[in-house]
């Protein structure tokens, strides 16, 4: 069974893509199975940064067959953008190597305008969506009235959906939000002139694909996106994505059996960011924290906002490593710490002078929580060109060491720079 899941373990942007494009070297499936292009995955390979959307990491390594499986909501202007990009710098050279699914949910232009249009509406309570039309594409799958990429293939079918789609959205959209009504015929247009360079990744059945490669003792690895925290029914809630990020989702969203998983890998930052609005118990909101941010580069890849920063909250990542089943870590941006004369790791909350060891489920009595904050010793050496875990200053190992240990979970991958080349490998990614 030599499946493996890469989770991100807190609010996203944990450098899963760097993961997922370092082990892929060892994959012979990528399988994205949730999410939109509201994610954005930040490789740097060979001096050049490619940020991927809705295309799976595994992309860059030529002999990696890609899959967007059934859980997937793809907006297809954004995947056209990002092939030609993909083939411009010279990847994505066989259509073979990426399969895309015919059950797959689409977004389009009502979509974003319509979630755009929302986030307007709720002013100072907004959620801090991206607007990328994610959030109404799985409402429209959850009743049913989902526009599939199979769709777009059948003229008939596409104008019976969509005009059936657009007599509600329209209504809203006029009616509700004030907004102009979106034309059918404009949207068919448009998706049209497109079609041709969509088709050749078409594939009927992707999870028949993964299974007759895990039959075969292929590896496949399967990709999200965001993080545990942003989950729809065990993240903070209402502040987190329109789909299920945890590990289990990887099952559903691409049509395999539990029992093929062999191990969960969870990404995880040396500190903890978020974008958006909810509580986030360990922010700095200090020159500390800007300082994170401003070294870590702490921008969003996808809307290019700057992410809130603070230390590492190991009571939010053992619940991460409790509800994805989490077996490995890989520890990320390590050499953002560098520099700093302590280093601090918030090891529990205190509630209204109660002492919580676990992360309380409602955002309620989250937003109340003060971080109880254990500081490390730090290190003044950069780090970016040490090769092994030995080479590390004492206090770096002493760092991953306590991670380790608090976690109980063996750290597979530490992260020294952004570059592929910057990476410890510690353990192989398929047992």
């Amino acid at each position: 069974m030599p499946a493996v899941i890469v989770v991100g373990s807190q609010w996203g942007d944990e450098g899963k893509g760097k993961v997922i494009d370092f082990f892929s070297t060892q994959a012979d499936y990528v399988v994205r199975y949730q999410g939109g292009a509201n994610a954005g995955h930040t490789i740097v390979a060979e001096g050049v940064k490619t940020v991927l959307h809705l295309v799976p990491s595994g992309i860059l390594h030529p002999k990696t067959k890609c899959i967007i499986s059934s859980g997937v909501v793809l907006d297809v202007n954004s995947f056209v953008e990002e092939i030609r990009v993909l083939k411009k710098n010279g990847f994505l050279k066989d259509s073979t190597q990426l399969l895309i699914s015919d059950n797959v949910s689409i977004i389009l232009p009502y979509h974003r305008k319509l979630d755009q249009a929302r986030e307007v509406a709720l002013g100072k309570e907004k959620i801090g969506t991206t607007g990328r039309g994610i959030g109404p594409a799985y409402e429209e799958r959850a009743s049913r009235k989902a526009i599939l990429f199979g769709d777009l293939f059948n003229d008939g079918r596409l104008k019976e959906k969509l005009t059936e789609a657009l007599r509600e959205k329209n209504f809203l959209l006029e009616k509700f939000y004030g907004e102009n009504p979106i034309d059918a015929d404009e949207v068919i247009s448009e998706v049209k002139k497109i079609r041709d360079e969509i088709k050749p990744y078409r594939c009927a059945d992707t999870s028949l694909v993964i299974h007759q490669a895990l039959k075969s003792k292929k590896k496949v690895m399967f990709e999200g996106a965001q993080g545990t925290l942003l989950d729809l029914f065990h993240g903070t809630y209402p502040f987190v994505t329109s789909s299920s990020t945890i590990a289990g989702s990887a099952c559903i969203g691409s049509g395999v059996g539990p029992c093929e998983i062999e191990k969960v890998i969870g990404i995880t930052k040396a500190y903890t960011t978020r974008v958006g609005s909810g509580p986030f118990p360990a922010e700095l909101h200090d020159e500390i924290g800007e300082k994170l941010q401003t070294k870590g580069h702490e921008f969003g890849a996808t809307t290019g906002r700057k992410r809130r920063c603070g230390w590492l909250d190991l009571v939010a990542l053992k619940y991460a490593v409790r509800i994805n089943g989490i077996t490995h870590l890989a520890l990320m941006k390590m050499d953002v710490l560098s520099g700093f004369e302590q280093i601090g790791v918030c090891t529990s909350y205190d509630y209204k002078g109660e002492t919580l060891s676990e992360m309380p489920t409602s955002v309620a009595d989250l937003s109340e929580v003060k971080p109880i904050v254990k500081f490390l010793p730090g290190w003044s050496e950069e780090i970016g060109d040490m090769k092994s875990l030995n080479q590390l200053p004492k206090n770096a190992r002493n760092f991953v060491d306590f991670v380790a240990s608090e976690t109980g979970l063996p750290i597979d991958v530490v992260s020294v720079g952004p570059g592929r080349e910057q990476t410890l490998w510690l353990n192989p990614l398929f047992p």
